[in-house]
């Protein structure tokens, strides 16, 4: 199961709602590169796939493949500032060795 941050909840609201994108789901995409490390990418998706696997977070739907569904178990999304006025979503995956 994939959680959410208050921060990037209430971010990903407030990305949904400026881009005019409040019906659609955020797919969230996990893939491990050559190296082992981890590459995240996420955005709003229209796109129906098999094995799609459906989550509801207050609201905001996401969505994660059923080939990202593993990589992504126990994953927290967060949104933070790392360096001041740079804010950013972080994934804090505990699959990812990196």
């Amino acid at each position: 199961m994939i959680s959410l941050s208050t921060a990037a909840l209430e971010q990903i609201k407030l990305s949904a709602n400026q881009g005019n994108n409040e019906s659609l789901p955020l797919r969230i995409a996990v893939k491990e590169q050559e190296d082992g490390s981890f590459h995240y990418a996420m955005g709003f998706d229209e796109q129906r796939l098999p094995g799609d696997n459906f989550l509801n977070f207050d609201g905001v739907n996401l969505v994660v493949s059923e080939g990202s569904k593993d990589l992504a178990e126990g994953m927290t999304i967060d949104f933070v500032e790392l360096e001041p006025g740079k804010p950013q979503f972080i994934f804090l995956n505990p699959n990812d060795p990196t």
